[in-house]
């Protein structure tokens, strides 16, 4: 344990049971304020940490969950989500948080990053990620925690807060993503194609004219195949057409590292597994369900630019939930580190603190 966490330091009253809390805490009815600015001072991440602990956790279902927990093992709990599904927690992560005042859970979810096995779609939905956040709740022993999580990690975040709304402290959520039919279509049938036609010629290039009339089967075929030349091939190119249309101005580092033959290989199956099957979930069932978030206190952040998750669902988000504060990132597109995003979740974590 870090010397800068004495064993006697006071454990934050968010470990306070539910029970004793719940008469003396009013519900979260208010309506949540929306802005729309680029600010002149912006904030950056907080310096690098390491985990202070880390470790497997076996989930059942032949799953291994790789976890990692950082900042102030006394802090307040919070849980980070990321995205894909299938993309892995990176360390730039951690710093989203005060290492002073959280103690944050990070995991890899089922198949991907170093969780075992890798890209595996066996056992692997919504609702098993939503049972393994619990299974990890359980075992550090939170009643409930702060989630952030962004992209797919906001659609995972919406499914557990629905699910396990008296779990959950505050909720952050980012770029935000329902697994809706016409947003999977925007982004891998047409419409993001519009923007973005020298990549998208990319994305086509390994399906034959005639399977492109449902691109996500045709992917599905090749990323589930017994081919593994074509596996790899479909798998970096539905991998690149998403590392190289997230960000407002193109990220050349960022589209290679996507492109990454083993990182391509999970994130690519296992997106294509959820995207062909809804995310598991009822049409239009997160936000119709967001009734059930209208208790906890939450932020939604979104990029004005945002072409792999259209601002519309977030709106649609807002509407459901107007108790949270809505920010647009006016210069921003999808990836969390881009400035104006990240200012906005750095100041929901610290205010949540």
């Amino acid at each position: 344990m870090p010397a800068d966490f004495p064993d006697d330091a006071p454990f934050d009253a968010h470990r306070t049971p539910l029970a004793e809390t719940a008469a003396a805490s009013p519900a979260w009815r208010r309506v949540g304020s929306v802005t729309e600015a680029r600010p002149e001072r912006l904030r950056q991440m907080y310096p690098p940490v390491a985990p202070f602990a880390s470790g497997m956790l076996d989930v059942g279902d032949g799953h291994q969950i790789y976890w990692e927990q950082c900042g102030n093992p006394r802090g307040k709990p919070a849980v980070f989500l990321h995205g894909g599904p299938g993309g892995g927690c990176t360390p730039d992560q951690r710093r989203l948080f005060d290492p002073q005042k959280y103690c944050v859970t990070l995991f890899d979810q089922r198949g991907c990053g170093r969780s075992l096995p890798h890209a595996s779609l066996d056992h692997n939905t919504t609702w098993d990620l939503v049972r393994d956040i619990e299974r990890l709740r359980e075992k550090f022993g939170y009643d409930r925690w702060q989630v952030l999580g962004g992209s797919w990690g906001s659609t995972l975040a919406l499914a557990y807060a629905q699910a396990h709304p008296t779990r959950v402290s505050e909720l952050i959520v980012r770029g935000i993503f329902t697994v809706r039919r016409e947003e999977l279509h925007w982004y891998y049938q047409e419409g993001a194609s519009w923007l973005f036609p020298d990549r998208w010629d990319a994305f086509l290039a390994p399906i034959p004219l005639e399977e492109r009339g449902d691109l996500m089967r045709a992917y599905r075929k090749r990323l589930t195949g017994s081919d593994e030349a074509a596996k790899i091939e479909a798998a970096r190119a539905w991998s690149i057409w998403e590392g190289s249309t997230i960000t407002l101005l193109h990220d050349a580092a960022l589209t290679e590292a996507f492109g990454d033959p083993h990182y391509a290989i999970a994130f690519a199956r296992i997106e294509n597994h959820y995207f062909v099957h809804d995310g598991f979930l009822k049409p239009n069932q997160l936000i119709d369900e967001a009734w059930r978030l209208r208790n906890i206190p939450g932020v939604i952040v979104q990029g004005r630019y945002d072409v792999a998750t259209p601002a519309r669902t977030a709106w649609e988000l807002h509407k459901a939930w107007p108790e949270a504060d809505f920010f647009w990132a006016p210069d921003a597109g999808h990836a969390f580190n881009e400035p104006t995003i990240l200012h906005w979740l750095i100041e929901a974590t610290d205010r949540f603190a």
